[in-house]
């Protein structure tokens, strides 16, 4: 069985599919796991919307847990960090991890920040040693295996490998770069374009990106089996 962590993260509340100006990133993630739900319903899938319940960000208090060893947190820091433990306890727990992950201003949108920033722990996904000279990190998930997909839209286009706004480009490279920091490195992506654009242009995006969504859960679904 596989158990997917389905996290989406826009701040529009539906997908574009369904209301007017909504989220196509949403769009994109209910249709990967609608169609591989559809090859193999017995499988787990966890939601967790991160656009519309933002995690708490991080704060003083909760560095001065994360970063205390665990036999001699008080009481408070437990609390403080509870919120952050579930959510790496679903991340540990996923064989999966399906994110909608749409662009704002060239980055990630700061509700998926929040969820990175309470994911990359001390102990938990990423190991500490001072101890270690030039290597004092190491990812605890790499022999985990497990696979990211991530499912984004821009409101201009080009933003690809090599074209002409790459280096503008602060989502799928940002992501790649923390959650392969933890140990998850084996990731592919699709995105929407031309969202500012609209009518037919946005239209064939779209298009195009919900086949590579079905090529891609067929692909994937191959691998699983």
């Amino acid at each position: 069985m596989v158990k997917i962590l389905h996290l989406d993260s826009s701040a529009r509340p539906g997908g574009s599919e369904q209301v007017p100006h909504g989220s196509h990133t949403r769009r994109l993630s209910s249709r990967f796991v609608a169609r591989w739900r559809a090859s193999r319903p017995g499988d787990t899938v966890v939601y967790r919307d991160v656009g519309q319940a933002p995690p708490t960000p991080v704060t003083g208090r909760w560095i001065h847990a994360a970063f205390t060893a665990p036999a001699k947190r008080e009481p408070w820091m437990t609390d403080v960090l509870a919120e952050s433990d579930a959510l790496v306890d679903e991340l540990l727990d996923a064989d999966l991890i399906v994110a909608g992950v749409p662009m704002y201003n060239f980055n990630v949108p700061a509700q998926f920040k929040a969820y990175i920033d309470n994911i990359i722990r001390v102990g938990r996904t990423f190991g500490f040693d001072r101890s270690r000279p030039g290597e004092p990190y190491w990812p605890l998930l790499t022999e985990a295996r497990k696979k990211l997909v991530i499912l984004s839209s821009r409101g201009d286009f080009g933003y690809g490998r090599g074209e002409r706004l790459e280096a503008m480009n602060h989502v799928e490279p940002s992501i790649r770069t923390a959650f392969g920091y933890i140990g998850i490195t084996d990731m592919d992506s699709v995105a929407v374009e031309y969202d500012e654009y609209g009518g037919e242009r946005l239209e064939r995006s779209i298009a195009h990106a919900e086949e590579q969504v079905d090529v891609l859960v067929a692909r994937l679904l191959r691998l699983a089996q």
